[in-house]
């Protein structure tokens, strides 16, 4: 049985000597997520795995995320929030108070009073109720604690109202990086096929797409917006703070359905590994849901913190590999 492992990179394994042992424990393509680095970081991290490759001659392929339509907090200090505790939200890049949170996003304050009165911060581990909506600000109460941290998502709970599009940086990555052959992209929060369309004209016919399916439209969809990409991940993480955890996993299960259907790969992500971005080894459940999805045709995996901020990231590739038949013998 083959199948990709997407390692996404970060602090904690930003060495070559890692990127070795990553690729010799089995991962097949590296992950770069451009909504945590600024453009230069971007093109830094691509250059220096263009030298590593050449010095190595290998050629893997790099999955460089692209913001898309995906809200995130601005620059803010890493803080707990409580439960009981009262922020303001406002439209800004900058805060330096965990009691004022910047959204750098128009549209987010526009969609405000149409959607829901709960929001939903990073992966939905933080929930806030609204109690007050103005023209640029928004104030909220903790009713789920937990830890805030700049470039985190945030959403509305079933919230249908965006933007669509790239946004400058996004436009500035890709003139950035376009240069390299072994770069991909994934595009995050696609909506439908006209969103996916319109990102295939502007990016070009020959640069390799990737569609993120993180809303409820989207998965619904799932199969026009396929026809329009090379690769499509199910990332359940965003699909989770958007429905709520039983809504994801009803989507997720009626979407892994149809994946043997679809005619390009289709990769899952979202918590693959969770367990081990702190601890070597994985949870059972963890390997019978790697397991069950295998059996139903999805062709890979992205792991997200487990290498990017995990203390184990090579371990978590040797345990997403242990399915392949070599992993065995």
């Amino acid at each position: 049985m083959t199948y990709d492992i997407i390692a996404t990179l970060g602090p904690a394994c930003a060495s070559p000597e890692i990127w070795q042992e990553m690729i010799a424990a089995g991962a097949t393509q590296f992950r770069l997520n451009s909504s945590h680095l600024s453009v230069a970081e971007v093109v830094a991290w691509v250059e220096r795995l263009r030298v590593y490759f050449d010095l190595h001659r290998l050629s893997l392929p790099v999955v460089v995320d692209l913001q898309g339509s995906k809200w995130r907090l601005g620059q803010v200090p890493t803080a707990e929030l409580s439960a009981g505790q009262c922020v303001r939200l406002i439209h800004a890049s900058k805060s330096h108070t965990q009691a004022v949170l910047p959204v750098p996003h128009n549209d987010f304050f526009a969609a405000a009073p149409v959607s829901s009165r709960e929001l939903r911060l990073n992966d939905a581990k933080v929930l806030l109720d609204i109690e007050e909506i103005g023209a640029d600000f928004i104030l909220a109460r903790i009713t789920q604690g937990g830890t805030i941290a700049a470039h985190k998502g945030i959403t509305f709970a079933e919230s249908g109202f965006r933007a669509e599009g790239l946004g400058e940086k996004d436009r500035s990555v890709l003139t950035a990086t376009q240069q390299y052959p072994f770069v991909r992209y994934a595009i995050s929060y696609v909506k439908d096929v006209d969103e996916m369309i319109a990102y295939r004209k502007q990016i070009g016919a020959t640069i390799y797409l990737i569609a993120k399916l993180e809303r409820r439209q989207a998965v619904e969809d799932a199969q026009t917006i396929a026809m329009e990409a090379d690769e499509v991940w199910l990332c359940r993480g965003d699909l989770g703070a958007e429905l709520g955890p039983v809504g994801m996993a009803a989507a997720a299960f009626r979407f892994s359905e149809i994946v043997a259907s679809l005619p390009m790969p289709t990769i899952l992500a979202g918590q693959v590994l969770e367990h081990m971005t702190e601890k070597p080894t994985p949870t059972r459940s963890e390997i019978t849901a790697m397991y069950a999805a295998l059996q139903q045709a999805y062709q890979g995996f992205v792991l997200s913190d487990e290498t990017a901020i995990g203390r184990f990231p090579v371990e978590s590739v040797r345990a997403a590999a242990q399915f392949r038949p070599s992993a065995g013998a």
